[in-house]
C-alpha cells in the first residue's frame, strides 16, 4: 500500500474537521460583526409582506 493513501482519511478528517469549527464559530462571528442571522432575516421579510399587505 502507498504511503500516501494512509494519509486520505487524515486529510479527510481534517477537512471535516475544519467545515464543522466553521460552521459552529459562524453564530459567533455574526453576533460579533451584528448581522442578522438566516431566521431573523427571514422574519424581517414576512413583517414586510404582512406590512405591505395590511
Amino acid at each position: 500500500m502507498e504511503p500516501l493513501w494512509m494519509l486520505a482519511p487524515w486529510a479527510l478528517f481534517a477537512i471535516a474537521a475544519g467545515l464543522k469549527f466553521w460552521r459552529i464559530t459562524a453564530l459567533f462571528r455574526r453576533r460579533l460583526l451584528g448581522a442578522p442571522s438566516q431566521t431573523e432575516r427571514f422574519r424581517q421579510s414576512l413583517e414586510r409582506i404582512w406590512t405591505s399587505k395590511s
